[in-house]
């Protein structure tokens, strides 16, 4: 899961980012961390927690239930420079170490060349409608 989609479902509660934050720890599907993903997760979300009314200590709850029920990697072999953004190459790296089948993001684009390995990439409303959530 892209950092963007855990921002937009801290914004809001109506989305379908939420409603895949909300299904974490249900069995429907694997979230994959790696360390240098939660610590994006955290740089971005505490840089909006304000503006969203969460304090960081909400934040720091929210991160660390996403690592107790996430599986989590170590990201040994890097295929950088792959993709524009360094932080992307990151996400793309945990989904090929991971064997994920899919790659959540709103910036779909950004992913180009991630289908080399194999990973599709889909927006949570698209995800959710490829496991069932979703109508």
């Amino acid at each position: 899961m892209d950092t963007n989609v855990l921002v937009s479902a801290l914004r809001s509660r109506a989305g379908a980012s939420f409603r895949l934050l909300s299904l974490i720890d249900r069995g429907r599907f694997s979230l994959c961390v790696s360390v240098p993903l939660v610590l994006e997760y955290e740089a971005a979300t505490k840089k909006i927690s304000k503006t969203i009314g969460l304090s960081s200590s909400d934040i720091d709850d929210i991160l660390d239930y996403i690592c107790l029920v996430a599986e989590r990697y170590k990201v040994y072999y890097l295929w950088r420079p792959m993709l524009r953004d360094p932080k992307d190459d990151m996400v793309l790296e945990l989904a090929v170490s991971s064997n994920a089948d899919a790659i959540i993001t709103y910036n779909k684009g950004d992913f180009k060349g991630s289908e080399k390995f194999g990973i599709r990439i889909a927006s949570p409303k698209e995800f959710l409608q490829q496991i069932g959530e979703l109508s």
